[in-house]
């Protein structure tokens, strides 16, 4: 296997080589609330996947940037989820919009974040928002927390190579008024228990995967069970 530095730059490369250029903001076209979400990868100084990826591009210490929102938020409550939110009236763009929410829900410094760009904006019909998701390299990490105890309740940093383990797959089935809902799930180790990764967060993970040529072989028959609310 090639020196880390090596492989963390043919990670880089291949997430820059399926997004698209940063996009520009407006203003608000339709009656969608316009949304971005930052998806930040790196390379952890500790604690490295124990499962090694198929795909020689993902090292064992290659991580995303995730959060889990306080169980006391009306909307989506204990979720895991990338930092993201609203697009402010102050805000250049999708980029900026996306670095402010991360700095202001993890404290991370945007000055040692690289834009490699952005995936196609996403409709959300339940909530009415229109989410551009941001993909980000962490040239120069920067320590994070919960900033607000209102908005988070954990801030870490998951080894990709987790995500992608097959044992930490399953499908998320959701079955309510005669229809049925199913999606990725991905189990992951976070402090001393697992958290949940479904939902939106989940399937942005599950589609950029498959895209970058990632995605191991994974049972999508096993149902991983929804935590009790």
């Amino acid at each position: 296997m090639p020196p880390e530095s090596n492989v963390a730059e043919a990670a880089r490369s291949q997430l820059a080589a399926v997004v698209g250029r940063p996009r520009a903001y407006d203003g608000p076209r339709t009656n969608a609330r316009p949304a971005a979400v930052l998806m930040l990868f790196g390379v952890l100084d500790s604690q490295d996947s124990g499962h090694e990826a198929m795909d020689a591009a993902v090292s064992r210490d290659l991580d995303v940037l995730l959060l889990a929102r306080a169980t006391t938020l009306r909307s989506h409550p204990g979720q895991v989820a990338f930092p993201g939110g609203r697009i402010d009236p102050g805000d250049a763009d999708v980029v900026a919009a996306a670095l402010r929410e991360a700095r202001e829900e993890t404290g991370l410094d945007p000055a040692g974040v690289e834009i490699l760009g952005t995936l196609e904006q996403i409709p959300l019909d339940y909530s009415r928002h229109l989410v551009t998701p941001v993909v980000g390299w962490w040239r120069h990490p920067s320590p994070v927390h919960v900033v607000d105890v209102a908005e988070s309740s954990a801030v870490f940093r998951t080894p990709v190579a987790d995500l992608l383990n097959p044992a930490n797959r399953g499908s998320i089935i959701i079955r309510r008024g005669g229809q049925e809902y199913r999606g990725p799930g991905f189990l992951v180790p976070e402090g001393d228990g697992h958290q949940l990764v479904w939902g939106f967060t989940g399937m942005l993970l599950d589609g950029l995967f498959d895209r970058l040529g990632w995605t191991e072989p994974w049972d999508d028959t096993r149902e991983l069970p929804l935590p009790l609310a």
